[in-house]
């Protein structure tokens, strides 16, 4: 095909000085009426779209480097590159921009931007003055050298002119030999001259000059110049470094002299760039630009030339999954393959995919099995990078394969995404950090909104049920683990475990894991709502209330703010029948006259509910919690729920409310407007007193354990022992508290004996003076047992102490400063 040569892929600058691909096309120069000119057009290969379409200005500077790229900056902070195919393509486009300029096709830079004196001093010149002329290369004039040097760096046009003249004298080899002179002879005044004029020559921005400096021959002689720096007491030992201590690991020897030595390249320039050279000023940072265009056209070829050899490939994941192979050498292995998704990210999109599906088809996912299961840390840090590549590249790819799993393993623990969720659990770094970018990479997996790809419409429900079937119970473990659930009598008591400290690391990681159920129950419906019920998982949550970490606290409250939002009347029922506003006004009560974030989150909630007008909701707090709640006055939230509650008995006793009885504040338990489920009602109807239940409670929690993560409490137990001795004692304040139970009479939406509210109570004050009256007013709750603890307390402020005790009417009845909606 005669456009084959034409062949481009164009890239832009980013503002990170990165090169960002946009696309593979054909290039063509023709004349735009729009434009007024001749101008480059680019059309992409794959639907003919315009990818770039720039007039040749006559003051634009266009440079041509290692004769297949053409870079230019069409504004101060946008660079524009062309990668041709061929170099004749090159060699074509780079005429025609010439002739539009009226340039010599043979220079490789076509003008700089230049100001007005600049432009006046070079009209001075006589044209005869083309090249700069050097001093003689000795060492008695490295002085004089290393002034011409500096002095060009200033002047776009003389650094062109000096360019050209170290080019056409071969001035660098040359330098490089006195160099090796200079340091026999230890001459440090002339190392330091050296010094400089490398550094001067680097900053002249040409990849010419570059193919010449990176040489093998020359490279190292080139970093032993940029050592001595004069500002430095002792040179630097970068070639030391670069010759003994970095050593080049071959995982399967590499046969391809010219790949090896481009890789050796890279590395060393890329050390150049960024260990050696100082930081550039705002006036140097575009001396280096082409510096980094070298290094990233180089990784595009490295990628390139790897998975062309598909010898190579194979071979590194055969022995990659051979259980033979010795474990240094797996690590070994892993961190090519680290390194290797790094460098494809340089490709352009279609050949990125490719790369990838070369991989998989290879057997990257079944190989990341074994890695994962690994006790090396560095190893599985490393596939945990090369993880997050393939996730980002393809969740669907990886869903596919992981829902192939069950059928070739028994146990459900060497499931892919289970070693990842146990990666997570298990993560050591005292900040999680480890375990914050696996939760990212499940949070993607399990996001419905990647799931619609029209080729596999069921792919979100397969995927969806595989998930909470065979990996739900790996990651809530913990969440489990550390809170516990027993039976008195005919109560459910849950309180935080005291088998476990309630240390911060944990408090981070059960954070973690409620963002990501939290996330679940947005965007997943059916899957969420039935494993939520059958392990009655909001009660196990909301334990968590009772944290002396506030944050934690929040996470809980977070979850069921969620589910409470979705406003579904079956969630509605579920909160009823177990009495689970109780923790959450606990905490409330328990937080006292402090305005906080925790305050903030626990109105807007009951807040939402009364603006919503979720009736059954607004029922039950009123009938339940009203005079526990009646005394907060700074917002007027609690007392708008008891006007909409009595507004809505005061119709209903009028009648005028007759078409919708079957939804009234008193009918809460009766069948909702659409059908219930069989499996609804059913579980609406079970007596929670059934020795089946009971004796089925322990065995159900220890099954969903598992063993890794038994071993993760284990290996935390001479800490958690610690951290428990140094909790603060829980003791009873005599402040207004609920126990956290529920009755049989409760679950089944009856009120019995105890049930009734007293006639009259007052909350109790932060100093405990009411206490007992506030405890009397309990509805459908038992007097609080010595066994029981209370939930947390939270001691007050220092200085919100000391307003307390300046009124005695204040402690009677404490009152937080009134805040704006109140």
């Amino acid at each position: 095909m005669s456009d084959t040569r034409r062949r481009v892929k164009v890239y832009t600058l980013n503002e990170d000085r990165q090169w960002d691909d946009r696309g593979t096309g054909h290039v063509s120069s023709t004349y735009v009426e729009r434009l007024k000119g001749i101008s480059l057009l680019v059309r992409a290969e794959s639907d003919g779209s315009l990818l770039l379409e720039s007039k040749i200005s006559p003051n634009t500077a266009y440079q041509k480097q290692q004769d297949t790229l053409i870079v230019w900056s069409e504004a101060e902070n946008y660079d524009l590159a062309l990668s041709f195919q061929e170099k004749a393509g090159c060699d074509e486009i780079w005429e025609k921009i010439c002739q539009v300029q009226g340039k010599d096709p043979s220079l490789e830079i076509t003008q700089d931007p230049i100001d007005e004196s600049e432009e006046e001093r070079f009209e001075e010149m006589p044209e005869t003055s083309h090249l700069v002329e050097l001093p003689a290369c000795e060492l008695a004039r490295l002085e004089e050298i290393a002034d011409l040097v500096t002095s060009v760096l200033s002047s776009p046009i003389r650094r062109e002119k000096l360019a050209l003249a170290l080019m056409s004298e071969g001035y660098i080899k040359k330098l490089l030999q006195l160099f090796r002179t200079c340091e026999d002879l230890d001459n440090r005044e002339g190392l330091h001259h050296l010094y400089e004029i490398v550094r001067g020559v680097l900053f002249l921005n040409k990849a010419t000059l570059f193919e010449v400096m990176f040489s093998d021959d020359c490279i190292m002689d080139v970093v032993g110049c940029l050592e001595y720096d004069p500002a430095l007491v002792q040179p630097k030992r970068h070639r030391e470094f670069l010759t003994k201590t970095a050593k080049f690991k071959e995982v399967i020897p590499i046969t391809d002299s010219e790949l090896r030595q481009k890789i050796h390249q890279t590395y060393r320039v890329q050390y150049i760039q960024d260990i050696i050279l100082p930081t550039p000023s705002v006036f140097e940072e575009n001396f280096l630009s082409t510096l980094t265009s070298f290094i990233f056209f180089n990784k595009v070829e490295i990628v390139s030339m790897l998975q062309e050899d598909e010898k190579f490939l194979t071979e590194v994941f055969a022995q990659l999954t051979d259980e033979a192979t010795e474990e240094g050498k797996r690590r070994e292995l892993v961190n090519f393959f680290k390194e290797f998704c790094a460098f494809s990210q340089t490709l352009q999109p279609q050949n990125r995919d490719a790369f990838f599906k070369t991989l998989a088809n290879l057997g990257i996912l079944p190989a990341l099995e074994i890695i994962m299961g690994m006790d090396d840390l560095q190893v599985r840090a490393a596939a945990t990078d090369i993880f997050s590549y393939l996730v980002e590249f393809s969740p669907s790819m990886v869903r596919e394969f992981v829902m192939q799993e069950p059928q070739q393993a028994d146990d459900d623990d060497v499931l892919l995404i289970n070693l990842v969720i146990k990666q997570m659990i298990c993560d050591s770094d005292p900040e999680l950090g480890g375990a914050v970018q696996l939760m990212g990479l499940l949070r993607t997996l399990i996001d419905p909104e990647n799931m619609l790809a029209p080729t596999n419409k069921t792919e979100k429900t397969e995927f969806l049920s595989f998930f909470y079937k065979y990996c739900m119970h790996v990651l809530t473990a913990p969440l489990l683990a550390n809170t516990a659930e027993e039976r008195k009598g005919l109560l459910k008591v849950c309180s935080l475990s005291p088998a476990t400290s309630d240390n911060f690391q944990t408090a981070q990681l059960l954070a973690l894991i409620l963002e990501l159920l939290t996330f679940c129950v947005e965007h997943h419906t059916y899957h969420i709502k039935n494993y939520i019920m059958n392990k009655d998982l909001l009660r196990r949550v909301l334990v968590l209330m009772n944290s002396k970490h506030t944050f934690l606290a929040l996470c809980a409250l977070r979850f069921m703010r969620r589910i409470i939002g979705l406003k579904d009347e079956y969630y509605n029922r579920y909160i009823i029948k177990g009495n689970l506003f109780e923790p959450v006004i606990n905490a409330l009560l328990d937080n006292g006259t402090r305005y906080n974030l925790l305050n903030s989150a626990i109105i807007e909630l009951f807040e939402f509910i009364k603006v919503e007008d979720i009736k059954s909701l607004i029922a039950h707090i009123v009938d339940n919690f009203y005079k526990a709640l009646e005394s907060i006055e700074y917002v007027q939230t609690f007392k708008g729920l008891k006007g909409r509650y009595e507004q809505e008995k005061d119709r209903q006793s009028r009648g005028l409310s007759r078409s919708v009885e079957k939804h009234s504040y008193f009918n809460v338990y009766r069948r909702d407007a659409r059908a219930l489920d069989d499996d609804e009602e059913m579980w609406f109807n079970e007596d929670e007193d059934e020795d089946d239940a009971d004796a089925g409670v322990e065995k159900r929690v220890d099954e969903d354990f598992p063993e890794a993560y038994g071993k993760y409490m284990g290996a935390k137990k001479v800490k958690e022992s610690e951290d428990k001795e140094n909790l603060p004692k829980r003791t009873p304040t005599g402040s207004f508290k609920f126990t956290f139970s529920h009755s049989a009479g409760a679950a089944n939406g009856t009120n019995g004996a105890s049930s009734k509210p007293a006639p009259s109570a007052s909350p109790a004050s932060p100093n405990g003076s009411s206490g007992k009256a506030a405890a009397a007013a309990l509805p459908s709750t038992p007097v609080v047992k010595a066994g029981l603890v209370g939930l947390v307390d939270y001691p007050d402020d220092e200085d919100e102490e000391d307003e307390e005790e300046d009124d005695d009417e204040e402690e009677m009845s404490p009152r937080k400063r009134p805040r704006l909606g109140s």
